[in-house]
């Protein structure tokens, strides 16, 4: 019997999550059933766990017609977690520096389970506008990111870890496993790993890794700028962001 409540309760908390990663991704307030069904719930769980979920205000209702979105207690968590996060604290103060010496847009990005995900930005000093939505999903392959934030993996664990349809790339081109792979080896031997973006047509991506005492990139520090500006300053962007990236790693692991 204790084991099944555990069973239970464990389930239930899983659907907990689902709910608060569906709103994330879908960026605006649900109704529950709205809910139910993109998650592929019972609407009976769902309501239950929305109702829970309001009283602890991790959940908020938004408007007369029954919608509830991220509530502001996540906001308090999230400012707790990043005054005792090393990295997050280190990683701003190393973008800002990164921006200052390139003028270029400068992230830092991790693995969020299947997918990547820009944790960190600061915007490049430019008239237009260059960045991502930060916390917001995307294939692992799409980005210069991910071949270094898997470097670590054999090459069963990448197959088994990214969903078949994220080498799909944008222009419905479908990215070969054996290249990925391949760029992945090389830009683990390289400590560096460059592209033209996949998800645009005037960007171009570097990314450098930031690595645990075992050598595991833990997260990249990234530098996003127009090509032409990409081409010019290639070796000084490059050296900029592997210095930023070595520098953070030694910080966090003194």
């Amino acid at each position: 019997m204790l084991d099944d409540t555990i069973k239970r309760r464990a389930k239930g908390l899983d659907r907990a999550f689902d709910i608060l990663d569906f709103l994330k991704d879908k960026g605006q307030p649900l109704r529950p059933n709205e809910i139910a069904s993109g998650i592929g719930s019972p609407k009976s769980t769902v309501y239950e766990l929305v109702a829970s979920l309001l009283e602890r205000r991790i959940l908020e209702a938004v408007g007369k017609e029954g919608h509830v979105y991220l509530g502001r207690q996540l906001y308090f968590l999230g400012q707790a977690h990043l005054r005792h996060f090393d990295l997050t604290r280190e990683a701003d103060a190393c973008l800002q520096e990164i921006v200052s010496k390139t003028h270029e847009t400068a992230q830092m990005c991790l693995l969020n389970g299947r997918k990547y995900t820009v944790a960190l930005m600061k915007e490049g000093e430019r008239h237009f506008r260059i960045s991502s939505d930060i916390g917001e999903n995307a294939p692992i392959p799409w980005t210069a990111s991910g071949r270094l934030l898997l470097a670590h993996l054999s090459d069963q664990e990448i197959v088994d870890l990214i969903d078949h349809d994220d080498f799909i790339l944008p222009d419905g081109y479908r990215l070969p496993l054996e290249r990925f792979l391949k760029e992945i080896r090389q830009a683990g031997i390289d400590g560096f790993f460059s592209f033209d973006s996949v998800a645009d047509t005037f960007t171009h991506c570097f990314a450098a890794p930031v690595k645990d005492p075992r050598g595991t990139c833990i997260a990249t520090l990234c530098i996003v700028a127009p090509r032409q500006d990409a081409k010019k300053n290639y070796d000084h962007y490059r050296q900029v962001l592997i210095d930023s990236a070595n520098g953070l790693a030694r910080r966090l692991n003194d």
